[in-house]
């Protein structure tokens, strides 16, 4: 993702999201009870950027001597998250950076709550 002149790149299984402000109602449409918004444990935001997933070795590639390998192929569990999704995550679990004047937030896919994403019908 490009902001500005500069180039994120998200790591493994983490999520780049932009906090949504609002205060009862997300732009998906859920109702955040008061006990929530009081206590903020649980945050709303659309998925800016994903990253390429976890890691995992080839299970074709073990072999008696590893270090003679040279293939650098790395394969990935892609995350469930996509581009344009409004997720529901743990606050606690995230990192706020500012890029450009701009707030973002990386989160560990692990501490993705929920979800939204819109269908597309054809």
């Amino acid at each position: 993702m490009r902001v500005g002149k500069r180039r994120i790149i998200i790591i493994g299984d983490r999520v780049l999201i932009r906090p949504d402000d609002s205060a009862e109602k997300s732009p998906a449409g859920l109702y955040l009870p008061p006990t929530v918004r009081e206590k903020e444990d649980v945050w709303g935001g659309v998925v800016v950027e994903v990253g390429p997933g976890l890691p995992v070795s080839d299970p074709n590639s073990v072999e008696e001597e590893p270090w003679k390998t040279t293939g650098n192929t790395v394969r990935y569990i892609p995350p469930q998250a996509e581009t344009g999704d409004y997720a529901l995550f743990l606050k606690k679990a995230s990192v706020e950076i500012n890029v450009e004047e701009k707030k973002y937030l990386i989160v560990p896919q692990a501490a993705i709550l929920v979800i939204i994403r819109d269908e597309i019908t054809t």
